[in-house]
This record gives C-alpha cells, structure tokens and sequence, in this order.
C-alpha cells in the first residue's frame, strides 16, 4: 500500500511528498519513487520515524502523516503524530475500541484532526449502506472477508465496521433456531455486536474482499465487493489527506467524508 500512496501522492499537483518511514534495513537511504517506480522524488527512505515528524511539524503548510503500518505500532505512530502536530491519516487495522477512544480524546485535546479509515475504497463505503438499508427487511446476516496471508489482524477492520454499522441500527440479528454445538472451536467463527458472526479468510491470491450475505425464507441477498488492484483505495486516501487538514477531532470511517 505504501508503494501506491507515494505514486498517489507524487502526481498529484496540490500535494508534496517529504518523506517516507520504513523500518526495512534494506530499503534506507533508496530513493522511495524509484523503489515506487514513479521515478526519482529525492526523497530518501529513513527509520527516523520522531524526526521525519518534528521536521513536519516545522513546515508552513499543516503536515500529514499516512500510515499503514502493522497492528502493533499504529497506535503508537498516531499519538506521536499528534504529539507534534501532524494530521494522521491511517489505514492500518487492528486498533481496539479503547485504543480508539483513547486517540479520539487525545486528538481533541490536541485540535488536531486525524481520520482512521478501515477501508478506503468508495464501492466498499457503498457496499455497507447498501447493508444498512437491506437490514431492515432481514434478520439473519453474517460476514465473509477475505484477505491475503500477510494481513496480521483478523477479523478486517472493515468487517468490524460493518458489523458495527449494522449493529447501529438497534437490532439484533440470527435469533437462534437450534441449539448448536461446534465440534471445532471458532467454525461459526466470531460473534460481533448484535449476534452477527464474522468469517475470517487467508490464502496467497487474495487481495481484499467482503460479503455480506443476508437470509431469509426463501431467499439470499448477497452483497460482495472485490478489490483486483490497490490503486482503487488512491481516490479515498487523497480525499482523506485533502480533508484532515480541516479537521479538529479524529473521525472514523471513510463515510464521514462522503
């Protein structure tokens, strides 16, 4: 994702990259558009996470800092970021609902903007309301989302968010009808809020995926949405940059901005 944000960043015209963090021995000091294959920026890759922020922080145009990272480090990353005064845009997953709270007050505090964004494609965001409106007529609903195998949180932010848009709607989905036993811990795999379970796959191949799939007697409404390329979360990722920088709290979720 990093490669495709650089490429996003540098052409477009309203934008400046200054930097770019990675913690790959392997990489530092390599120009990050000729790694991009978007030609030479002279931008070199660093590891000097804090000061590539300070030097931000010192610039006369608000500074933005996008993150996709790991689980373990985002939070971290998003504090710090705030810290000194630059906008985090971040679509990393694997934040907790406290941890969220948590940057939200910090962010507050702070009046500085920052978005968490589990899913920066538009069909995606298009998908969800699509959900939310077949939710009405259907109580039964569960989630598939498939990722590739280096994706280290299960289930998906987006998952969780949809789950959590559905949930949102003050109802509660798959009234039992059976008593059921699960010969194999997690093969109904997990329960989100207002019962709504959450299928997790990993293989090589995939990209991103998710289906929301509803049930009712005598029918199945399928709502699916696939990613072949990840130039398509570039549109939402620079409306995202564009928007943070107006921002005074932290927002979550690519509807929002919609």
């Amino acid at each position: 994702m990093g490669r495709e944000v650089v490429k996003a960043v540098a052409q477009a015209e309203d934008l400046t990259l200054l930097g770019a963090v990675d913690r790959n021995p392997a990489l530092q000091g390599q120009d990050i558009g000729e790694l991009a294959g978007c030609g030479t920026l002279e931008v070199p890759i660093t590891n000097d996470f804090e000061p590539m922020l300070a030097m931000l922080a010192q610039e006369r145009q608000l500074g933005v800092m996008v993150d996709f990272t790991h689980p373990d480090s985002v939070y971290e990353n998003i504090r710090a970021a705030i810290a000194y005064g630059v906008r985090p845009v971040v679509g990393t997953t694997g934040l907790s609902p406290e941890q969220i709270h948590d940057l939200a007050e910090f962010a507050d505090k702070a009046s500085t903007g920052c978005l968490i964004i589990p899913n920066f494609s538009i069909g995606m965001v298009l998908l969800q309301q699509a959900a939310i409106q077949a939710s009405q007529y259907f109580d039964h609903v569960e989630i598939i989302e498939l990722h590739h195998n280096q994706k280290a949180d299960a289930p998906s932010g987006t998952a969780l968010q949809t789950a959590q848009l559905l949930a949102e709607m003050g109802k509660s989905f798959n009234p039992p009808t059976v008593q059921e036993t699960e010969k194999l811990a997690g093969a109904r795999g997990s329960q989100a809020d207002a019962d709504i379970r959450i299928h997790s796959v990993r293989l090589p191949g995939l990209i991103a995926h998710q289906e929301v799939i509803f049930g009712a007697a005598g029918q199945v409404y399928t709502l699916r949405h696939d990613t072949s390329d990840r130039a398509c979360y570039m549109p939402g990722v620079l409306l995202s940059i564009r928007k943070v920088i107006g921002l005074k709290t932290l927002v979550y979720g690519l509807e929002k901005l919609l």
